[in-house]
């Protein structure tokens, strides 16, 4: 638990470093450049095409009409802009995560290790292409749970927890492996993998409930049409911020405990290397008894 709040704290000094902030833009920019013009050319489209499937429904007419007789019609405007959100917003969260993953976390491990360990041994046990693969796996298996729970959110007190799991899950498959890639072995990323499970799992669903905090203001900008083109960037670039504290807190916890694993080898490597020659010197007396009574 020590290793968590300290990892937190210090990744949370580490958001004001001006070369964080700084890093945060590239993300960002690709991924407002990307989200403006993708709501240029399909924004309408897929409005038009909500508003016919949520029209030609009579379950949503009845609920409609109720919506009217209780004062809150004008609810009906707003919800077909409300689900083409809810249907990107997963989108948004993915690429925005990726990107972190490619673009920030390896100049976050290396701003890590050279102020922290600066002679931890770099072993290079992930490679860029196993990285990529990595990552796409685990966003694929991320995408199908969404998928495949999607119904389960229905469920007022479910909604509150699965999307966090399943975001604080990738999130946490994606961030230890790239924080290690550089310098743990395969075989010290798998023993850590293993012994800090629980807490990394944890940082990561701190994260995904971090991550619901853009999603409010990327839904407002449907509520206040006027803002929604600075409220979306907005949005974005917390997505950025919150993935980077993310990066920065796995980096931290994943350095210590691959430098406390490394301490505690050399600690049992001493520990063998003092046996040894008393074994050795008792194995030999051993002997020389033996060939005395022979």
């Amino acid at each position: 638990m020590k290793l968590f709040f300290d990892s937190f704290w210090r990744a949370l000094a580490y958001c004001l470093h001006p070369r964080v902030i700084l890093l945060s833009f590239l993300p960002l920019i690709l991924m407002v450049g990307v989200a403006l013009g993708l709501g240029f050319f399909y924004w309408e489209p897929a409005l038009q095409w909500i508003r016919a499937v949520l029209e030609s429904s009579p379950l949503f007419n009845q609920i409609w009409g109720w919506l009217d007789a209780m004062g809150v019609g004008r609810f009906k405007v707003v919800a077909g802009p409300l689900i083409v959100v809810i249907a990107v917003t997963p989108v948004i969260v993915v690429c925005s995560l990726l990107l972190v993953a490619v673009l920030m976390t390896p100049a976050l491990v290396q701003l890590v290790a050279r102020n922290r360990y600066p002679h931890l041994e770099r072993k290079q046990g992930g490679s860029m292409v196993v990285g990529i693969l990595w990552s796409l796996g685990s966003t694929a298996l991320a995408l199908a749970a969404l998928v495949v729970s999607s119904p389960l959110w229905l469920v007022p007190p479910l909604i509150l927890v699965l999307p966090p799991l399943i975001w604080g899950w990738l999130t946490y498959r994606v961030m230890v492996f790239d924080a290690l890639a550089d310098h743990a072995s395969k075989a010290e990323r798998r023993v850590i993998f293993r012994r800090h499970r629980g807490w990394l799992l944890t940082i990561g669903v701190v994260s995904g409930y971090l991550g619901a905090v853009p999603s409010l203001v990327w839904a407002s900008g449907v509520l206040f049409a006027t803002m929604f083109v600075i409220l979306v960037p907005v949005a974005i670039w917390i997505y950025t911020l919150v993935f980077a504290f993310a990066s920065l807190w796995f980096s931290h916890y994943c350095l210590a405990a691959l430098h406390a694993l490394r301490a505690e080898a050399v600690v049992a490597s001493s520990k063998t290397d003092s046996v040894s020659p008393w074994f050795s010197v008792c194995t030999n007396a051993v002997h020389l008894d033996s060939d005395a009574q022979i």
